[in-house]
């Protein structure tokens, strides 16, 4: 079977395993090679996370502004609301029990094993420019795009983020287990692996009781404005949660939630605008994962970080979702340059951001669009309201 055809996933897992194996019987001289492409892979990395934020989010941003119109500007304020909501939640919830679930753990020792295992030679690359200045170009030329008639640099920025989309589905993506698999063998090299998955299995299960309780509160809301019955409305969407469960995509799952939605007793005009909509801008239950790997990750690695640094990140983090492409673990490929610029991560955090991600990446998918329904339930009833 050729390895394009294994999901994502499962070469992310089989990277994972066969890196704790490799890491308890390999020598240091063919550990380094690995760890050689580890570098180059970083530094190619890092030279494009600029690019996919200004390839991502400018379009995206000029997207949304060319649509403008009443209906879209109410179902992306909630969609947005609703984002920067669950990462909220998620911090809460996080910061008042990862003290007790990973106390005394730490990644400090993985990072002096993965140095000791220095690469053979490295290339360096530098980005063409920083994170915070894509993302401020990002939002001056999204802005100025909606702003002007003309559509030639539209167009211009569209072919980018084909561009850009083309390089994450053909290069990054393809590459990210053979990275994965490195970055694992040097945590084995180091002795904290047993540590690390205790770790891990703790913060997965945490993640879904949180994107449970999210779910809960979006169709209480929900049920609130629409007058109908939450509980009833959230068991009528369960069968988009599986289905998203098991393709893993938001676009692949909207005909069976554009179905839910309107067994929900949503019309059929508004459930056929706002759930395409939403599959593209309403990303709760990404928003919570990556919050809570980050800062599980930060707290393993000794990081500080405060509510100001964390509001930045979240607010920034609901708006840079809006550009996640739609391919497997898009959305941690989207939030990579926020990751690094506001939070501080490095290219091993990072590594460890996406395996982590990825881990739960069909989780993440099916709290969408779940939440996809109580959005245009809302909607609905703000429409009937405006008439």
């Amino acid at each position: 079977m050729r390895l394009k055809k294994i999901p994502l996933l499962a070469q992310i897992i089989a990277a994972i395993a066969f890196g704790v194996l490799c890491g308890t019987i390999f020598p240091e001289w063919l550990s380094r090679i690995f760890a050689t492409f580890n570098a180059l892979f970083s530094n190619i990395l890092s030279f494009v996370i600029p690019l996919i934020i200004l390839g991502l989010i400018a379009p995206a941003i000029a997207d949304v502004g060319k649509k403008a119109g009443k209906l879209l500007v109410a179902t992306a304020t909630i969609a947005y609301a609703f984002t920067v909501f669950s990462g909220f939640f998620s911090y809460g919830v996080c910061e008042a029990l990862y003290p007790m679930l990973i106390s005394g753990e730490s990644l400090s020792h993985v990072e002096s094993e993965s140095t000791s295992l220095a690469p053979y030679f490295t290339i360096e690359m530098p980005p063409l420019f920083g994170v915070m200045s894509a993302l401020v170009t990002s939002f001056i030329l999204g802005v100025g795009m909606t702003a002007i008639n003309g559509n030639a640099l539209k167009n211009a920025m569209d072919d980018f983020r084909a561009i850009v989309m083309l390089s994450i589905e053909k290069i990054i993506i393809p590459f990210l287990p053979l990275y994965i698999f490195g970055i694992f063998l040097a945590i084995t090299v180091s002795g904290q692996i047993a540590s690390i998955f205790s770790v891990f299995i703790k913060i997965i299960i945490l993640i879904f009781l949180i994107a449970c309780a999210i779910l809960l509160l979006q169709y209480c809301i929900a049920g609130a404005v629409s007058g109908k019955n939450p509980l009833k409305m959230l068991k009528n969407m369960l069968v988009a949660y599986f289905t998203a469960l098991g393709t893993q995509s938001s676009a692949a799952t909207i005909p069976v939630t554009l179905a839910q939605t309107k067994k929900n007793g949503v019309r059929d005009e508004i459930a056929d605008f706002v759930i395409p909509l939403c599959a593209t801008i309403h990303l709760s239950g990404s928003t919570l994962k990556i919050v809570a790997c980050a800062i599980a990750i930060m707290m393993l690695n000794g990081m500080q970080y405060d509510l100001v640094t964390m509001t930045a990140f979240i607010l920034m983090l609901g708006v840079t979702m809006i550009a996640a492409p739609g391919v497997p673990g898009g959305a941690i490929m989207a939030s990579l340059g926020v990751l690094e610029s506001i939070l501080g991560f490095d290219q091993t955090a990072l590594g460890l951001m996406i395996a982590l991600y990825i881990a739960m990446d069909s989780f993440g998918t099916a709290t969408n669009v779940t939440g996809d329904g109580a959005i245009a339930a809302i909607i609905d009833k703000y429409e009937k309201s405006n008439k």
